[in-house]
């Protein structure tokens, strides 16, 4: 507790390796509220300054918290191909309205193996026309792959843009078998 007799938000957080790279799990009470691509060092630091500033406290490293731990097996089993949807209790508090309504879409109705157009992401959402805002809101995703917006794809048949990059949004598409692994 702190001096107002308040329960302090504790942070946990660890780097897995995966099948795309390293990324960092960042974890509340409440839930899995974060992950990052790329988690180099240099990526780790930033990523870990936001989330102090953003949640009121310092993040500690706790790969065995029990939140955490689960999330590495579970993120474990989907890159080995064990594992086609996650279960796990997520902190939603880095993302608020249109962002965070169409993500719990996403995240509810977009099951592993299949993509969803960003017009019709928005058009589930009550929004038709609006699927811009569905890129924008799949660019501020602060739990990608865990709410796959790695499966939100062009209408023309493109594969849109990813935060976490081309290559890799492939590579989870592939691992779900909607693209063929690449050759090389």
């Amino acid at each position: 507790m702190d001096s107002d007799g308040r329960y302090e938000q504790r942070v946990v957080w660890a780097v897995v390796d995966t099948g795309i790279g390293p990324l960092l799990l960042a974890a509340t009470r409440e839930g899995l509220v974060n992950v990052v691509f790329h988690a180099t060092d240099e990526v780790r630091d930033k990523a870990l300054e936001r989330l102090a500033s953003r949640l009121g406290s310092e993040p500690v490293e706790d790969p065995g918290s029990p939140l955490l731990a689960k999330a590495i097996r579970q993120f474990d089993a989907y890159f080995a191909g064990e594992r086609h949807s996650f279960e796990l209790p997520l902190d939603w508090s880095l993302i608020s309205g249109f962002n965070r309504e169409v993500l719990r879409e996403l995240a509810t109705t977009v099951p592993f193996g299949t993509v969803v157009g960003y017009g019709d992401l928005a058009g589930r959402v009550g929004q038709p026309g609006a699927a811009q805002a569905v890129g924008m809101a799949m660019g501020a995703n602060p739990l990608p792959v865990v709410v796959p917006c790695h499966r939100v794809v062009e209408s023309g048949g493109g594969i849109g843009g990813f935060g976490g990059g081309l290559e890799t949004k492939r590579r989870l598409l592939a691992l779900e078998g909607v693209l063929p692994e690449p050759l090389f």
